[in-house]
């Protein structure tokens, strides 16, 4: 790249570019804005670059996204210093007097007049002069490497992260033994048709300005020692309660849904904040962060890593007689896709497998897969026009929440997300089933997507290759609790499970049970069984953790089965699958495996292929 040109190299200054960003981190707070509240070249003077040492404050060398590093030579990287002054090319300190010239021109110094020698003062003036240029050329490229971080801050649109109420809201993840903690970051795709581009993109003729629908969703967990991560899909048929939402900017409030609904509908509900509410009151897993793309951010950020190689098992055209399908054309076997055509993959439904957005779920999950190993592996990522073009478009295509919300944040979390090697990376989808009440949609699948999202959030790895963890046991709660004939116990039947039908009068049985102990106010809930995989007492406040514990112990219930939650008003005992005959409770070995319903994809797996449905090809 060009070098400053102040060291007569022949090349002259310019404007910064991603390729060149030279910022020294800890100048600027994490809005972008100068720490001592000075100007954008101000400061610091010519240390305003990190001493022009060519690097920034973060020298891992690599950026969060390829591996390899966006921060290229520094605005000072054209002139080396020492001591703070600079350096010529040959090592010599160019901002002192000339060696071995002294005031009086002793010291073995030309003579006047002899050969080159010239006028000591003069020299002196024009190397100061050198000297004070320099300066300000640090200084001024110093600033444009500023002024293009904060255009990249400019373009991250940003909005709210959890639009819910605190209710409804999970419990943030538990630090492990070394005291890491696991990340969780929603990923949601938009099907908005808000610009002229979004709308020619979607293939819509009269939605301009709609709804938006937050068509692909997918719950990136990153665990806690950066070992692996996992991912899990919704279906966007999938149907479930929404909680309350409220617009932050409207401050409309979208109340809690009786019935119920498809999940994509959460993002015309306030924004990507009532999504991840959505998420947390379903999974019960904290979300940390969000990020949103729209189709066209799909289509330039394709364009800008270069292709994703994809694979069909046989030639497809996703179009049909009735206007259906994406319009993907694609010849058997694996083709790099990018632009239009990346998302036509992403969006195909009509063509892959039996036609459903389970189909679609999977062919996004291997275009994920095959992305993240180009970038890791694609050595032009480093090219830096690219990265340039990348860093741009990126920025642009986003919508985050307001704690990831800087180009230095994302930096971040890419340098967290590439420590896992891609033979770590686990694809999910949510176990489903058709739904009851509507035979189109699907809906959670009861014991086996909370067992997924269960091993979520406590942290354990999906492909089943953690290190053995060392269980912590649960504390006795420090409210003591009532006496026995004081506790109000609500029984419910939950044993009814995918395969087998609930077990008639267990709530009724094992609330006299608790009667029996001296319990005497257990009382048995009558409505309609439901499914719960093992046993579980449910309190709603803390007052209530000593009295719910002491349920637990008369029944020889682990501690570790009693959870807080808002969706009880009191102490509740659901008698789950595990005890469905009986009145002497055995707590089952816990299963720590990944449903087969999940559908396990590795991130490794270079040999993936869609299966076309027979009906969308052509020859």
């Amino acid at each position: 790249m060009a070098r400053s040109g102040v060291r007569g190299e022949g090349a002259r200054p310019r404007v910064r570019q991603a390729d060149d960003l030279g910022w020294d981190d800890s100048l600027y707070d994490e809005n972008g804005d100068p720490a001592d509240g000075g100007g954008a070249s101000g400061g610091r003077g010519g240390d305003a670059t990190g001493q022009g040492s060519g690097s920034t404050s973060r020298d891992s060398g690599s950026s969060g996204t390829g591996g390899d590093s966006a921060h290229a030579d520094g605005p000072g990287a054209g002139s080396d210093r020492r001591n703070g002054r600079p350096v010529d090319k040959d090592g010599d300190d160019a901002s002192a007097e000339p060696r071995g010239q002294g005031r009086h021109g002793g010291g073995g110094g030309r003579r006047r007049g002899g050969g080159d020698g010239g006028h000591p003062r003069r020299r002196r003036r024009i190397l100061r002069w050198s000297a004070s240029v320099l300066a300000l050329l640090i200084l001024g490229t110093a600033g444009a490497g500023y002024l293009y971080y904060q255009h990249l801050n400019n373009n991250i649109k940003k909005d709210d992260l959890n639009l819910g109420d605190e209710k409804d809201r999970a419990a943030k993840s538990k630090a492990n033994a070394a005291g890491q903690t696991p990340l969780n970051i929603l990923l949601i795709g938009s099907d908005a048709r808000d610009t002229k581009e979004n709308q020619s993109l979607g293939g819509a003729k009269d939605t301009f300005g709609g709804t938006p629908l937050a068509d692909v969703q997918m719950l990136l967990h990153l665990s806690a020692d950066r070992s692996n991560m996992s991912v899990i899909s919704m279906p966007r048929d999938t149907l479930l309660k929404m909680p309350k939402c409220t617009d932050p900017d409207t401050k409309k409030v979208y109340p809690a849904t009786v019935g119920l609904v498809m999940t994509n509908i959460s993002l015309g509900r306030g924004g990507p904040g009532c999504t991840v509410a959505t998420w947390e009151k379903l999974t019960k897993i904290h979300i940390d962060h969000f990020m949103k793309i729209d189709f066209s951010g799909v289509v330039s950020m394709a364009d800008a890593i270069g292709g994703v190689p994809v694979c069909v098992d046989a030639n497809i055209y996703s179009k049909d007689s009735q206007g259906h399908g994406s319009g993907l054309k694609l010849k058997k076997g694996t083709t790099p896709v990018k632009g239009t055509q990346a998302l036509a993959w992403l969006r195909t439904r009509y063509g892959f497998e039996d036609n459903t957005d389970i189909g679609r779920t999977k062919a996004q999950h291997q275009y994920m897969n095959s992305m993240v190993r180009q970038l890791r592996e694609n050595a032009t990522i480093s090219n830096p026009g690219k990265l340039r073009s990348l860093a741009e478009t990126a920025t642009k295509a986003l919508t985050v929440d307001k704690g990831l919300g800087s180009v230095l944040k994302l930096y971040d979390l890419g340098n967290e997300l590439k420590k896992v090697e891609p033979k770590r990376i686990t694809m999910t989808t949510m176990p489903w089933q058709w739904a009851v009440s509507d035979s189109n949609r699907v809906e959670p699948k009861p014991v086996e997507a909370e067992q997924l999202f269960r091993l979520v959030r406590e942290d354990i790895a999906l492909d089943g290759k953690d290190k053995k963890k060392t269980v912590t046991a649960v504390k006795a709660s420090t409210d003591p609790a009532a006496a026995d004939d004081q506790i109000g116990v609500t029984v419910q039947n939950g044993t009814r499970t995918a395969a087998l039908g609930p077990v008639g009068g267990r709530a009724r049985t094992v609330s006299q049970l608790l009667v029996g102990k001296g319990f005497t106010k257990a009382e048995a809930d009558s409505s309609a069984a439901t499914a719960e995989e093992t046993t579980v007492i449910r309190y709603p406040s803390a007052d209530l953790q000593g009295d719910a514990q002491a349920v637990a112990k008369a029944l020889g219930v682990p501690l570790s089965a009693v959870k807080k939650s808002t969706d009880v008003s009191g102490v509740t005992l659901v008698v789950g699958a595990d005890w469905r005959e009986g009145t002497a409770y055995k707590a089952k070995a816990q299963d720590n495996t990944t449903p087969e319903s999940a559908d396990v994809l590795n991130g490794a797996k270079t040999d993936a292929c869609m299966h076309v449905n027979k009906d969308y090809t052509w020859s």
